[in-house]
C-alpha cells in the first residue's frame, strides 16, 4: 500500500532512522579508524598476507565442496519426496541458527582424534584431522554448505520443469537432462548459493578456532587474525576488517536481490 502524497509515516521513519544509524555507524566507524597511509604496508605483512592467502585458498576449497555436495542434496530436497524430508531440510538449516563454536565442538568430537569417526582415522590411517588445513575447510563447509543449499534449492522449485518433460520425451537420460537442461536454468541460483557460500566461509570464527585452531600460517585464517591483531596490533586488526568488510559488501552489490529471490 503507497503512503498518500503529502502524509509521510513519521512514526515509523525515526526509528527506521535509528535503526539504520545502528547498523551503519560501526562500519563509518571502521573507515574512519583505519589508518589509511599505511594500509599498503600492512596488508604485505607476513602474519596478514598468510592469513588472507590461506582464507582465499581454504573458502575457495570449502565452496568447491559445497557445490559437490550441497547441490545434490538441494535437488533432492526439491524434486523428490525422500522420507522425513522435513527433517532433513531442518538438519541442513541448524548451522545457520545455532553458534559456529557449537558447530566446532560437534565437529571436534566426531572428527577429533578421539572422536565418533576420528579415532577409526587415527588407527587405521593414522590421519588427525583437527588443527589442521584439512580441518579449517571442513569448519567451513559446515557452516557455508546450508547458503549453497537453500539458494540451490529455491532455484529448482522455480525452475519450468516443462522443459525437462520435453527433453524426456525426447529420449534424453536424466543424467543428460540435468546437465544439459535443469543446470543452466538454476544457474543463477548455484552461482548465488556459491558466492554466498565463498563470502560465509572467508568469515568463518568460531567453528575454525575450536576445530582447527589459531596457528600462524597454518590455520590461522583472516577473522583469526584480527582477533589476535585486537591484542598486539589494533590498526592491524582494523585492516583486515576493512578486508573482510570490502568483500561482504562486493558479495551483496553482486548478488543483489537474487538471495532473497531464492527463498
Amino acid at each position: 500500500m503507497r503512503v498518500k502524497s503529502g502524509r509521510f509515516p513519521w512514526l515509523l521513519a525515526v526509528p527506521a532512522l535509528v535503526g539504520l544509524l545502528f547498523l551503519v555507524l560501526p562500519f563509518a566507524g571502521l573507515l574512519i579508524r583505519t589508518p589509511w597511509s599505511t594500509i599498503g604496508t600492512r596488508l604485505l605483512l607476513p602474519e596478514v598476507r598468510d592469513a588472507l592467502l590461506l582464507s582465499l585458498a581454504t573458502a575457495t576449497a570449502a565452496t568447491a565442496l559445497a557445490l559437490c555436495f550441497g547441490v545434490p542434496l538441494a535437488w533432492l530436497l526439491a524434486r523428490t519426496d525422500i522420507p522425513g524430508r522435513r527433517l532433513v531440510r531442518a538438519l541442513v538449516t541448524v548451522p545457520l541458527v545455532i553458534p559456529p563454536v557449537v558447530g566446532g565442538v560437534a565437529l571436534l568430537l566426531v572428527l577429533g582424534r578421539g572422536g565418533v569417526v576420528g579415532r577409526y582415522l587415527y588407527d587405521w590411517f593414522g590421519f588427525s584431522l583437527p588443527f589442521t588445513p584439512a580441518a579449517v575447510v571442513v569448519a567451513q563447509v559446515f557452516v557455508a554448505m546450508p547458503f549453497l543449499v537453500i539458494s540451490v534449492e529455491g532455484a529448482l522449485r522455480g525452475a519450468d520443469r516443462r522443459y525437462e518433460e520435453a527433453a524426456a520425451t525426447l529420449g534424453a537420460t536424466r543424467a543428460v537432462i540435468f546437465l544439459r537442461v535443469t543446470m543452466p536454468m538454476v544457474a543463477p541460483g548455484v552461482v548465488a548459493g556459491a558466492v554466498l557460500a565463498w563470502a560465509r566461509a572467508l568469515g568463518e570464527f568460531g567453528a575454525t578456532i575450536t576445530f582447527a585452531g589459531n596457528f600462524p600460517g597454518r590455520t590461522q585464517t583472516m577473522p583469526l587474525a584480527v582477533y589476535l591483531a585486537m591484542q598486539e596490533s589494533p590498526e592491524s586488526a582494523v585492516v583486515l576488517s576493512l578486508v573482510l568488510l570490502l568483500v561482504s559488501l562486493a558479495v551483496l552489490v553482486g548478488l543483489r536481490d537474487r538471495w532473497v529471490g531464492a527463498l
